[in-house]
Order: C-alpha cells, then structure tokens, then sequence
C-alpha cells in the first residue's frame, strides 16, 4: 500500500496542557476581572429596566428582519448579520455602507425611552477573516491554519480580522470555532483546527487574544467560543446530530478549546445546535441549546463564566417544546441572548407572557440581562459609537494580504513529491488544468460572501488572486497555459502540469457526507480524477495541488501525480500557494514547506472516526504528517480500491439548502424545463415573459434551507440525477419519499408527487394531506415507495426521486428532501390506498 502510518493515539484522551485526566469541569480564572463599581453600575441600570426593555436586550434579530427604529421601538439588545446578508442586501456594499448601517442602528438604540439607553451590539460571522464583506482579505479557514501548527499565526489574523471588523462598526466577531472535530464527514471539519485538542486548546487562547485584546482598545472585538459544546463528536460526522461519548471525552477532549478561550478572558460563548447521550452514564441530556447541567452548571458554575451565553440560528427550535419563536425552557437552562433572526417580535410576546405567568423566572432574566450589560460595558460600547475609531470606514483595513499570503505558506502540506517535480523552476513552460485553477468560489470555500460560499464569481473577490494568476504572475504570463480539462494538448510544449482540482464550496449540514458514502473525492467530482487523468497522460511531471475543507481518500489521483499537495480552502491568496511551489530565479526553494496534517490522512474509501480507530485500516497518512523540501520522503503504489458504498444506504439525500449530488433541481411548463441552480438569493420566474412557476430561497428548518415553490399555472418542480439510482434496498426496509414542507397558499387542484415523472405524472395527489394543515406551519410528508411501484415506477433505476405537479394557484416551500429506510412505518405515513 506504499508508505503507512499508525495514526496517533492520543484524539481522545486528555490534552498534552493537562497534567492527568480531569474528572469535572474545571475551575477557569478569567484575566477579565469584575469589579464592585461596575457590577454596581450595572445593577442600577438594571433596577430601572422595565421587562420590555430586558427581554429586548435577550433578543438578536437579523439585519433583514428588523429597522433601526425597530431596533429602538423594541429596546433591541442586539443584531446580527448571517451569512449571505450585507446592507440593502448588496454583495458589493462597501465598508462606508456598512458602517452607515452600523450607526443607523446604533444611533436608535441610544435614543431609547429607557432611563439609561443601552448601545446595541452587531454580531457577524467573521469565521475567515472578515468574509461578508466584498474586498475583505479571506484567510485559510480554521482547518489550514491548524495544518501551520502556529498559534501566534492566529494571533495576528485575529487582530487583523478584529480590525477589518471594526473598520464596518461591527464589534462582535461569532469566532473562532473550537471544534475538536473526529470524524471528516462532518460538513464543518474544516472549521476546525485539528482533531488534537491540546493544538486547538493553544489557538483559542492566541486566537481570542488577538480577537478582543484588552476588549476596549481600539481595533479589538468581542470573541465567541463556539459551538459549545461537543459539535465535533457527533455520530458518524452528522451536522447537528448526536455526541455519542462518555462526559471523560467530552472534558478532556470538546472541553480543551473552551478551556482555552476562557483562560484568555472571551466574553461570549455560543451554543452549539447538537446533543449529547453519555454513554457510560446512561444520560440522555438531549440539545444543548436546552440542557441546563451544560449551559449553567458545567459552563457558568463550575468553570466560572460570567460572560454572555448567545443561543445559534433559531436554535431554540430543536429543543423538544420549542419553536423559532418561544422556548422558555432554553432560557431556564441559561439562554441569555436568543439568536431570532426572523421570529423575534413573536419571541418577544411569548418570553413576557411567559414572565408573567411564572413559567421563566425574573430572577433569570435579570441574570441575562445582567451578562449582557457586563460584556457591553466591559467593551466599552456605552463610551463609543460605531463610527469612532481609526478604522471606522476605512476600505484598507479590510486587506491584508501579505498576512493572508504569509498564513497560505505555512498551511501547505506536501504528501508527495518524485523525481523533484517540486519546486517549479523558473522558465519552465507549464500546463495548468483542473476546474479549481481559475475559481475563486471553490479556493475560498464556504461563508465566503454567502453562507455556502456559491452564488458566486471571481468578480466577486476584490483584492484576491486564483492560483492560475498566481502562477502566471510567478511563471510569468507566456510561460504558463491554461486548459482546464487538459484534453488535446500538445504536451511537447510543456515541462510540467499544475493540476488544481478540490471540493465546491458549503457549509454546515451541506457538506455532510453521509456514512454510506465514500470519502473518495474522484467518485464525487469525476472532472477532478478526468483532469489529472489527463495531465498524466501527456506524461510529464503532474504536481496535484487539492483545494478541500477536509483529508479525503486521494490514492488514485496521488498515484498519477508525480507531487500532491494538501492546500485546504486556502481563501484569497493564491500567491501563498506558488511561493511554495516555484523556486527563485537561482533555482531554489523560496519557501520549504512548513504544514503538518491536523488530521489524518484516509487510505481507504471508509475510514474509521479519529477517536475510534480501525487498526485493520490505518490512515495513510497520521496526524502531524508532511514533508518537506529538506526532507522527501517515497511515496509507493497506492493500492486503489473499487469500493462504491460505505454500507447500505439508510437514507439518499435529494435536497437541504441545496440539491445533493447527483441531484440537480429544475423546474418544467409548457414543455421546457429550467435549472433553477445553486444561488440562494435569486428568485427564478419561468418562463420569463409570463411566470407559470417561480422559486425563491426560503426558510423551513434554519437559515436559506428551503425553496418556496408558486404555482400560478400549470408547471412541476423536480430533482433529477444524470443517471439512474437504485433505491431497492431502502424500498424493502420500508423506505419512504419524506420531506418537509411549509404551506403558504392552499392547494386549489391536485398535487401530484411522483417518482420518475414520464409525460403521465401518474403519482400521488398529496393535496388532501396539504389541506389538512394549517399555514405557515411545518410538517412533515412520508409518501412509501411502495406507493409509487404500485403505479409502475422501477425504483431500481429512479433519475426523478421527487416530482411535485400542480395546475391551479399553489404555493409551498419544501426541504429535506430525502429517501429514507424505515420512514413508511411511521402511523403519519401516507396510506397509499387514499391517495
């Protein structure tokens, strides 16, 4: 199999910083001391806070969803921007706009009725670099920066994104991300450092030290440690699924990072959207955004925060109970601000009725409010507005290139390199191929102007090169060639081939792999495996250089390249990338290579999680691997394996937020069809002239995660694959068509639900069930798949697993969209005989 090596053994024991494993939640002293005068001072304000005004500071809408004068009407404590959300939701608002808005809210908080008007604060996710606002440096996300294994690294770019924040009058950063993740599947994995939870200890520390400074000077934000707790350890990666480890592992391993956070004096700390089931003890302590022995025990008590608790994305929803706009018992549990995008003036009405009737104590409102008031005044918010400051509007603090090209450098891992393929050498004629040369979308990554960082084009990125410019700029321009399928060339006008190839960008859910698929990267992107195909064939040295939010199993393409190199989601920086790999002009490295993997490395299509390894399969490469110029190292025969499956499918995902591979959504009338594509934020009307149907980005379960399909004439919405899929197995183990869905206008006709829609549509008419449900209400629609082989459909070879065909005014949003084994046995399920 080549070159193997045992992974390390210590992803889930306690970290190197602990001198023997802790059995409790240790005690954390904060540098940020609390004084007598302003826990005094705060405790004036709030005697004379009316319960209006208390509840509105628990409360953090979305840009989109509020008004500054709402803002003041309401007694708003805060706001947020998420992902994909800019001023007058222009991509390209400049800094001055975003400034502008800044104050504008600002400005009304402070002309509050309340006796002593309290400053709002603004909260962004600014996970990699400053990365909504267009012409922002974006640095390597979190997973690169741990491959440089250089904790002082993050403190600078947490200073330099502290002052690109600032420079928009934002002075809440939701970062950095503490993730211990264990298991690559996870669609977050490269939010975190490394599976190492002493190397992810060390970064929050430096991290939130650059961040938050002394908290008052300027330049400094607030800090979020986040999620807590537990986000990397969910069974078999699932984004917001469950933590199945014993409280040991969830200290010594998911605690580190908050440990370190803590040590350093952050003032805020995020709650994280998964649960956790302790295995040892037996205990089901369900989501976190509703478990008080977590929130206020573990965190508040015994390690000693007296910052601020700030729930996620509707978060509160997931708790058993709770919808987006009430759960009184996450506040119970230690809730302090409650992140509401949309559903807040309904949130506000349920937390005062649920405050006077007894339900939430006032004793813990005035807890939050107090946390919060001691964050605001600890970061000197009462003594400044936005626009004050030295880099208040100030386009050049958002760029910082030569920090971004310098954090590149140092995250490159070289897993390859024959025959001395690297370093290029100057006056070499090359051929660069590969989809991600010239692509800034996928080199960025997700939350990269947008929340999955699609919609997007180079055009988008302001201050920032692809590698196929950084290459011409290091070769110079008629030194280098670009063909991105690297078909029909002549390769005798070439030296070497540059392949740049890697994942398209996501977030969050979006980016799970399920556990029945594999982590082979040619089987989901077969460009990528086609272009190095070709790039070998021309036979001169290949140098693959993957783009990528996570290790994934690469023994083919490493196979064809004579040099591979791990470059992660490196952001805007392409040059950080040919610094390393074109030497001087006198034929020498400029820069060796420094990255060292932060996690290991799969060689086989189905890798064991980090924490509970395989000894039969070890990783290919283990943690902390990487060469270097100084010391190569051989790289054997890889063997390839054929495996096509992980294991039986459970479920076949078709559409969350957006369609899954090989799922492509589209819409049909008057007898031609449409892509409806990847953008979250355009509405498509077909046809143009005269709409029969349109679609738009709406929300069912969280953020941007459904599609609001309107009917106005006859038309369908349907996912189709490029090939057939087979859906036996999960048939026979009574597997059924489920979704979610929201109704917005009534069914006025038939609504047909097919599979493998033909010119008949035969399906089900789900109308009926439809009109059973009250509007702007969720539910939940499982249809068997028997219900469609009764009508002829080979579920063996299904290219249309979801069809929806209306005549009359309709209009609903759909998501989580999926085939799922079992789902007919639930007593809601669809009875076929009533269609």
């Amino acid at each position: 199999m080549g070159l193997a090596m045992t992974a390390s053994s210590d992803a889930a024991q306690p970290a190197s910083t602990t001198a023997a494993p802790l059995a409790d939640w240790p005690r954390i002293e904060s540098p940020v001391k609390t004084d007598a005068v302003l826990e005094a001072r705060i405790a004036r304000i709030l005697s004379d806070m009316t319960l209006a005004e208390k509840i509105g500071q628990m409360t953090q809408p979305e840009i989109k969803a509020i008004t500054p004068d709402e803002v003041r009407r309401y007694h708003i404590g805060s706001v947020l921007n998420g992902g994909g959300s800019w001023p007058s939701m222009n991509k390209h608002a400049t800094v001055t706009d975003w400034l502008r808005l800044a104050d504008a809210y600002h400005d009304a908080s402070m002309r509050s009725d309340a006796k002593t008007p309290i400053p709002v604060i603004w909260g962004t996710d600014a996970v990699h670099g400053h990365s909504n606002v267009f012409g922002a440096t974006l640095f390597p996300h979190n997973i690169g920066l741990g491959a440089a294994h250089e904790p002082a690294l993050v403190e600078r770019i947490g200073q330099a994104t502290a002052q690109a924040t600032r420079a928009t009058g934002i002075d809440w950063v939701f970062a950095p991300t503490l993730a211990v993740a264990q298991n690559v599947r996870w669609g977050r994995s490269y939010e975190s450092f490394s599976s190492d939870p002493a190397l992810v200890r060390a970064y929050a520390a430096d991290y939130i030290r650059g961040f938050q400074g002394d908290l008052r000077g300027d330049g400094t934000v607030v800090a979020t440690a986040k999620h807590y707790i537990g986000d990397g350890a969910t069974d078999q990666g699932h984004d917001q699924g469950n933590a199945v480890i014993p409280l040991r592992e969830m200290i010594n391993v998911h605690g580190q990072g908050y440990y370190g956070a803590l040590g350093e004096g952050v003032q805020t700390v995020m709650a994280s959207f998964n649960s956790w089931h302790d295995v040892e003890a037996g205990v089901d302590y369900g989501k976190m955004h509703g478990t008080h022995e977590l929130l206020t025990v573990a965190l508040k008590q015994k390690m000693g925060f007296d910052g601020l608790l700030v729930s996620d994305w509707n978060g509160i929803a997931q708790v058993p109970g709770c919808s987006n706009a009430s759960c009184p018992q996450s506040i119970n549990a230690g809730m302090d601000m409650v992140m509401v995008p949309e559903d807040w003036k309904a949130f506000i009405a349920n937390t005062t009725k649920q405050v006077e009737a007894g339900e939430i104590p006032m004793s813990r409102i005035d807890d939050a409010v107090t946390r919060i008031l001691r964050v605001k005044l600890r970061a000197g918010l009462f003594d400044r507005k936005p626009s004050d400051g030295r880099y208040a509007g100030k386009e050049s603090a958002v760029v910082h290139r030569e920090l971004a090209r310098e954090a590149v450098r140092k995250s490159l891992v070289l897993l390859k390199n024959e025959n001395g393929a690297l370093p290029l050498k100057p006056g070499m004629r090359v051929l660069v191929v590969g989809p991600g040369a010239d692509d800034m979308p996928r080199q960025a990554g997700g939350w990269s102007l947008t929340w999955q960082g699609t919609d997007n084009t180079n055009a988008d990125y302001r201050n920032a090169d692809t590698v196929l410019a950084a290459m011409r700029e290091a070769l110079g321009a008629d030194h280098v060639t670009f063909d991105a399928r690297g078909e029909n060339v002549d390769a005798s006008k070439f030296d070497a081939v540059v392949a740049v190839i890697g994942e398209t960008p996501y977030a969050e859910t979006n980016g799970d792999i399920i556990a029945s698929e594999t982590m082979s990267h040619s089987r989901r992107f077969p460009a990528d495996l086609a272009a190095v195909r070709a790039a070998a064939a021309t036979g001169k040295p290949v140098v693959t250089v993957l783009l990528s939010g996570r290790p994934l199993y690469t023994n083919d393409l490493l196979n064809l390249s004579n040099a591979f190199v791990a470059a992660w989601w490196p952001g805007s920086e392409g040059g950080g990338i040919t610094d390393v790999l074109v030497a001087s002009k006198d034929g020498k490295p400029r820069f060796d290579f420094q990255g060292r993997l932060p996690f290991s490395w799969p060689g086989t299509p189905c890798p064991a999680p980090e924490n509970r390894p395989d000894p039969k399969n070890p990783p290919l490469f283990a943690r902390m691997y990487g060469l270097t110029y100084a010391k190569p190292a051989p790289v054997a025969h890889l063997d390839e394996s054929t495996v096509t499956s992980c294991g039986e499918a459970t479920s076949v995902p078709v559409f969350n937020t957006a369609a899954a591979a090989p799922f492509a959504l589209q819409v049909e009338a008057n007898g031609a069809t449409q892509a409806i594509g990847a953008s979250l934020n355009d509405t498509l009307r077909f046809p143009t002239a005269k709409p029969a149907i349109e679609v738009a980005t709406s929300q069912v379960n969280t953020q941007q995660d459904a599609k609001r399909v309107t009917w106005h004439a006859p038309a369908r919405v349907f996912a189709r694959s490029a090939g057939p899929v087979n859906l036996n197995n999960i048939a026979f183990a009574d597997g059924a068509l489920q979704f979610d869905v929201i109704v917005h206008a009534a069914p006025t006709s038939p609504v047909v639900l097919a599979m493998n829609c033909g010119k008949t549509c035969d399906g089900v008419d789900i109308a009926p069930a439809l009109s059973k449900l009250a509007i702007g209400t969720k539910a939940t629609l499982k249809v068997p798949l028997k219900c469609f082989s009764q009508r002829k459909v080979d579920v063996g070879a299904v290219v249309e697993p979801f069809s929806v065909s209306v005549t009359a005014p309709f209009s609903a949003s759909f998501t989580r969209i999926a085939v799922v084994a079992g789902a007919a046995r639930a007593a809601d399920a669809i009875d076929c005989g009533t269609p």
